[in-house]
């Protein structure tokens, strides 16, 4: 038999503390996140190193006394499960002012009001004239359906945005925005651990298609969209329900599963547009390509064409007063140039 090094025996032997130790820790690290994003200072860190402690007295057991160590596993992991499920979404904060109002609308036929429509007149990224309105909208004067897309770091993430354009020249922009509490900022991390509810904003293009150009000096993107007038309405309406849905069941926003761009594609698939799922729908900086691929860019030109005349950040910025903003980011090649939609 040969001398020294474990035995045959022993290295299997070690398996289930190793396997304990591993849950220990990431569930150790998963908590440590949740405590981290849902308390504030001074409880949070007396939360998180109690939570460290134990995570590392659980490791320590795992290789002496195995089952205890798995009875206190057992038990931290539901009584996280528990906490974890007790914290529930709720449009009830003091929320900062530019999400203080998710949209909401009824419908009479082809007549839609949309209640609290946000019309900021924006002079920072902090100060602005608040202004929240009611628009009324015939859903037989509904001609177009644009989609803008706004980067401000990693080109590959954007957050997009659908703009509907009416008979009489008036635009109405859909967002999905996470709903920020006042004096919060977001953090893409904070929205895998409930940080976060999601609101859908409605909103004058001079406000928040302004605010990204001009204001915040992202790169904005406009692209002509080719959608029939049939699934343009029920795409229209789908975005009021699930407003309306949202008004009185709230949830959380989520960085992956529930952003900007996946309530986009599921209110695409709920009007009947049929776009099927792809990577591009969760790097959303990626989202022209993807649409461009299933003919939904209401042009014929070549994808890099499209997109360097799509680029609108340039054209808001040259805005005078007395511009008609909506007119002014329409004014390049692209939509002079876009097929019938």
């Amino acid at each position: 038999m040969p001398m020294g090094g474990p035995s045959p025996v022993s290295r299997p032997a070690r398996l289930p503390s190793v396997a304990l130790s591993l849950v220990a820790l990431i569930g150790g690290a998963w908590l440590l996140g949740a405590l981290f994003f849902q308390f504030d200072p001074p409880l949070r860190g007396l939360l998180m190193a109690g939570a460290a402690a134990v995570a590392m007295a659980i490791v320590a057991l795992a290789w002496t006394r195995r089952l205890a160590a798995l009875l206190v596993l057992v038990a931290c992991l539901a009584a996280a499960a528990v906490w974890w499920a007790s914290i529930l979404p709720s449009n009830d904060r003091d929320w900062a002012p530019d999400v203080a109002h998710g949209v909401t609308g009824t419908i009479d036929g082809t007549s839609v009001v949309l209640h609290h429509v946000r019309d900021f007149a924006w002079r920072t990224e902090t100060d602005a004239d608040i202004r929240w309105v009611t628009r009324r909208y015939d859903l037989d004067d509904l001609r177009s359906v644009d989609l803008l897309t706004s980067v401000w770091d990693n080109p590959a993430i954007a957050h997009t945005l659908l703009s509907f354009g009416f008979a009489d020249g008036r635009h109405v922009v859909f967002s999905a925005e996470i709903r920020r509490k006042r004096h919060e900022a977001f953090s893409a991390i904070g929205g895998f651990f409930k940080r976060f509810e999601l609101v859908l904003i409605a909103a004058e293009e001079r406000d928040i298609v302004r605010l990204r150009t001009t204001i915040r000096r992202e790169d904005v993107s406009l692209f002509p969209l080719r959608v029939p007038p049939d699934a343009a309405r029920r795409l229209f309406r789908s975005y009021i329900d699930r407003a309306n849905e949202l008004a009185t069941r709230p949830e959380f926003y989520q960085t992956v599963t529930t952003n900007c761009t996946t309530v986009v594609v599921r209110l695409a698939q709920e009007a009947g547009r049929g776009i099927p799922l792809d990577w591009r729908i969760l790097l959303s900086g990626y989202l022209p390509d993807y649409l461009s691929d299933h003919g939904a860019i209401a042009s014929d030109r070549p994808l890099d064409e499209i997109k360097a005349s799509a680029k609108i950040s340039p054209l808001a910025r040259r805005e005078t007063a007395g511009d008609d903003f909506s007119r002014l980011i329409r004014s390049g090649d692209l939509f002079v140039t876009a097929t019938a939609r």
